[in-house]
């Protein structure tokens, strides 16, 4: 039997997880990714973007205003990701926008506040909770984190990622493995994952599951909390794929299932 208590914390995570989903700059609302070429940029709707030796200027289109941090813009060199102090969001009206930065490529990325995808939205299907799935792991850190490159969303575009350890467990009789990806600025375990489900039940592309940092050799993971990745809401996204040593040869039939709408 699974305690009431324990259905109710995962139901309350998962309206929150369905509420980051719908804000504004949600992946639900994320409507465009065009990769910028040195020179000039021209975007409908936008104006021009201007990439040079790493520096980007905007200039709107006629007839727009917009916003940087509630001050009025129209022109000029905004931040990009690259910078340390994070990238300018420019408002325009239901849209923005700012300048990704993956590899040594820039790219504009465009939120519609109106976007037909959050205005369709309905929910996410998911496998019945169960407790089951909430597995204390053996964690194994490693003597020297591993550097691992990693599939994106972005074809052709693999992405570097330090491997800390990793999470050994056991399902059913069968020993599983998975390396977890360290995310910059976060202490959380952030694990990339397809398994006997994906492309089945759940979507093919994988699936994430994020985890408390490990206390007294061990690490849990709540596949409760399994989750679509960006790119199951989106065409738009550039997040990791599942490296190959996360590849499990298992059904993890908990947390979300595809996302399809309705």
């Amino acid at each position: 039997m699974i305690s009431e208590i324990y259905r109710d914390q995962i139901n309350s995570w998962h309206e929150r997880r369905l509420s980051t989903l719908k804000n504004d700059y949600g992946w639900l609302t994320l409507v465009a990714l065009e990769w910028l070429r040195e020179g000039t940029n021209k975007f409908a709707g936008i104006g021009t973007v201007t990439l040079q030796g790493g520096k980007v200027s905007v200039q709107l289109a006629r007839g727009l205003s917009g916003m940087i941090a509630e001050k009025p813009f129209e022109s000029g060199f905004i931040r990009t990701e690259a910078d340390s102090k994070g990238p300018d969001r420019v408002k325009v009206g239901p849209r923005s926008f700012v300048i990704l930065k993956r590899g040594e490529r820039f790219a504009l990325r465009i939120w519609d506040t109106n976007a037909e995808a959050r205005r369709r939205f309905a929910g996410i299907d998911r496998f019945q909770i169960s407790e089951r799935w909430r597995i204390e792991a053996t964690w194994e850190e490693y003597k020297k984190p591993k550097t691992k490159m990693v599939p994106t969303a972005v074809p052709k575009y693999t992405e570097e990622y330090k491997i800390p350890g990793i999470a050994v467990f056991n399902v059913g009789g069968t020993v599983a493995r998975l390396e977890p990806l360290t995310e910059e600025g976060s202490e959380e375990l952030f694990f990339v994952f397809s398994d006997e489900t994906s492309g089945r039940e759940t979507f093919d592309a994988g699936r994430y599951l994020y985890a408390a940092p490990p206390a007294k050799g061990n690490v849990v993971l709540d596949f409760n909390k399994a989750i679509n990745p960006p790119c199951a809401f989106t065409s738009f996204a550039t997040n990791p794929l599942p490296p190959e040593s996360n590849r499990l040869n298992i059904r993890i039939e908990a947390g979300e299932k595809s996302y399809q709408v309705r």
